[in-house]
């Protein structure tokens, strides 16, 4: 089904830039493999043990990849080219608008969760390779209040200022391969039993609750959030069909949900109830495996945070369009793509989400935060699109019940796990 081409509504210009599927796969493997990928084991001891986790990360994976799909048909029905075009219009302006806020926040605070990542493995990393015990006062040049501001200028920022996300497929590859070789060291790590290793694994729990197993949703959902980049992904790609996107899809999550569940399962099973929240944090500081692990996923995490950028700096875009509309601008500043209105916002979101990445007291709180608003984009408004789409599509009578019901479905799963993160995250501040 090639729909009408994305990319030509409310005056959005036709994406030039092409992605292979190829491309697509690793942009979106890209995407989930990110900072999750630390919090995996813990989310296995909090799940109760490695089969509840698989359990529920089964479950989820239906829901994941059906709304990739939906958001692959919502682009081709809509003739968007954005996540937040695609659902305002076929949900309508309200809701539209409601996208662009949540869009924003959620990907604003991924950006300070990365960059907060970053800087903690760059602080560990000094702390191996500088001399001197740990306890002792870091020198300035140690400190991620400089070492931070140093790698976003050096690296983080020439990596945002491409105009397509298509031109990430070539990071994503090193991204990817950076994140397959932590599950890998994870996994070795458990059969090798290296010295240093003194914790011995302990017996698995059952979960106290149904509720302790469903707590790590919003875990699952930081993890495989790719779907904020589904649509961007899906008009970029050729040759552009629903079916091939629904394939790669399914590979791509696939893929993903290997590399978490080896990471997940291993290292709960290497420390079992004492595993911690970033499970790098778990292993000796002075190990050459480690150490590796740990320059490699901050390379990871690098590669990943342009994507988000891209994706908030193109909500940001459609504001300044619509704001230009019917208004004289000079032809430099109208067009928001360009580098006249594209490189400042680009600076602009760099320096904003440096500045809290630098000063957030709590990485845990900003991950449960994250998972819950990743709700939205996975569950609730791919369920909106597909009950609306409805409405505009020639289907048949059952067919529309059927997929109605499983927009409802999205929804209201959508609803509890954002319920339930919202809680969890105000509970813990009290």
């Amino acid at each position: 089904m090639e729909g009408p081409a994305p990319g030509t509504g409310l005056g959005e210009k036709p994406l030039s830039a092409t992605l292979s599927p190829v491309g697509a796969v690793f942009i979106l493997l890209k995407s989930a493999l990110g900072a999750g990928l630390l919090n995996f084991p813990w989310a296995f001891h909090q799940a109760g043990g490695v089969l509840p986790a698989f359990l529920v990360e089964l479950v989820s994976l239906v829901f994941l990849v059906s709304g990739l799909v939906v958001l692959g048909y919502a682009a081709s029905v809509s003739g968007q080219a954005t996540y937040q075009g695609a659902v305002r219009g076929l949900c309508g302006p309200a809701v539209g608008r409601l996208c662009e806020a949540c869009f924003l926040v959620n990907l604003f605070m991924i950006s300070v969760a990365f960059l907060r990542v970053i800087g903690d493995q760059l602080e560990k990393l000094c702390d191996t390779l500088l001399p001197g015990a740990p306890p002792a006062p870091r020198p300035w040049y140690a400190d991620q209040h400089f070492t931070l501001p140093l790698l976003c200028a050096l690296l983080v920022l020439p990596l945002s200022a491409p105009r397509e996300i298509a031109f990430q497929k070539h990071t994503s590859i090193l991204g990817t391969l950076a994140a397959c070789y932590l599950a890998l060291v994870i996994t070795v790590q458990y059969y090798l039993r290296p010295p240093g290793l003194v914790r011995e694994p302990r017996p698995s729990l059952s979960p106290s609750s149904w509720t302790s197993a469903f707590s790590v949703f919003p875990t699952i959902c930081f993890g495989f959030q790719c779907h904020e980049a589904a649509v961007s992904v899906y008009c970029s790609t050729r040759p552009r069909s629903l079916s091939r996107w629904a394939l790669l899809s399914a590979l791509s999550l696939l893929a993903c949900c290997l590399v978490y569940s080896l990471t997940g399962a291993y290292g709960f099973l290497t420390f079992g109830t004492e595993v911690s929240a970033d499970i790098l944090m778990s292993y000796p500081g002075d190990d050459v495996v480690i150490v590796v692990a740990r320059v490699l996923f901050a390379v990871s995490v690098v590669t990943v945070y342009p994507i988000v950028l891209f994706l908030g700096r193109s909500v940001m875009q459609d504001l300044w369009r619509r704001s230009c509309r019917g208004a004289w601008w000079p032809r430099a500043l109208a067009d928001p793509s360009g580098p006249w209105v594209r490189m400042p916002l680009t600076v602009l979101w760099v320096g904003v989400t440096l500045a809290t990445a630098l000063f957030v007291p709590d990485l845990s709180e900003i991950v449960s935060i994250t998972g819950g608003l990743s709700s939205f984009f996975i569950f609730i408004f791919p369920g909106l699109c597909l009950i609306c789409a409805m409405g505009v599509e020639p289907v048949g009578p059952r067919t529309k019940c059927c997929l109605e019901a499983w927009g409802a479905l999205c929804v209201l799963l959508g609803t509890f796990i954002f319920g339930q993160s919202t809680a969890a995250a105000l509970s813990g501040r009290l």
